[in-house]
């Protein structure tokens, strides 16, 4: 009886650790969320959920301009991440253990401090900047609307930068922890059956390495679609987020209600795209 207890007795502290820190918070949020009054009256659960309709109608280009910039650093992460955790996995050989620490050195230091570097790097009239617009790439992103002119700070565009580099880390480990299990006797026996190299890519080491697509860019989207650290210091009030709005509530409107229905609503809508996007990835084999 007792040894059938044990694992019990070992899920315990976790089961603890979710209630305390994570149900119980969800269930205040959601009275939150039903609440009228003001802060200087008091708030009572009067059950009006006329708040989540009254914050969706009115933040919803928030919510649209979230989701968009959101996937866009999802993409850039997975088009800048993959070759990178296939070098890494496949070509490094004895750099692999440095390689790996210059993807997680990033974590060294503060997301913030991190984000605040990217207003030297996009900084008006610098390099980078110079070097864009001598190309012509700013030409084109300003025709996208992601920049205006020869400005690239407190566009979408420094908002998506800083979002792409930010969270690019959580798409190379999961990437390279799939491709690593990858058995490179399959690509050997590939080649012996005369396929090219982008045959055996497409058809042997891209569906092989699909977990670590979907973990990847459900540990990237999930994260940046609630975001609001990088619209606050390298966007402008045209390019402020969810976050942003949900951030500004809580703190300085402090209409706690509309800030925990706008929260559950961003939850529900990320839920539902990621329900739907495991489903068509055909894996449920996660890193």
């Amino acid at each position: 009886m007792r040894k059938r207890l044990v694992p019990y007795w070992l899920l315990l502290p976790g089961i603890l650790w979710l209630l305390v820190f994570f149900v119980l918070p969800m269930v205040y949020q959601a009275s939150t969320s039903v609440q009228t009054g003001s802060l200087e009256e008091g708030f009572q659960v009067t059950w009006h959920f006329g708040t989540y309709w009254d914050a969706f109608t009115e933040y919803y280009p928030q919510f649209l301009r979230s989701l968009l910039y959101a996937g866009t650093a999802t993409v850039l992460c997975l088009l800048l991440g993959y070759p990178l955790a296939y070098l890494i996995a496949f070509k490094a050989g004895r750099w692999r253990n440095l390689l790996l620490v210059l993807v997680i050195a990033p974590f060294f230091t503060s997301f913030l401090i991190r984000t605040l570097a990217w207003k030297t790097i996009l900084a008006d009239g610098g390099p980078v900047v110079a070097v864009l617009n001598n190309i012509g790439f700013l030409d084109v992103t300003s025709w996208l609307g992601m920049t205006e002119g020869d400005r690239v700070l407190a566009t979408p565009l420094a908002v998506v930068c800083g979002l792409t580099y930010n969270f690019l880390p959580f798409m190379i480990l999961p990437l390279y922890s799939s491709l690593e299990r990858i058995d490179t006797r399959l690509h050997e026996a590939a080649g012996d059956l005369y396929a090219r190299p982008a045959t055996v890519f497409r058809k042997v080491t891209f569906p092989l390495s699909m977990p670590g697509v979907v973990s990847g860019t459900l540990l990237t989207f999930i994260p940046a679609s609630g975001d609001y650290v990088n619209a606050e210091l390298l966007g402008s009030t045209d390019t402020r987020m969810i976050g942003n709005v949900i951030q500004s509530q809580y703190l300085r409107i402090l209409d706690y209600p509309t800030a925990a229905a706008l929260s559950f609503i961003l939850m529900a809508i990320v839920l539902i795209m990621v329900t739907i996007y495991i489903r068509r990835a055909g894996t449920e084999d996660l890193v």
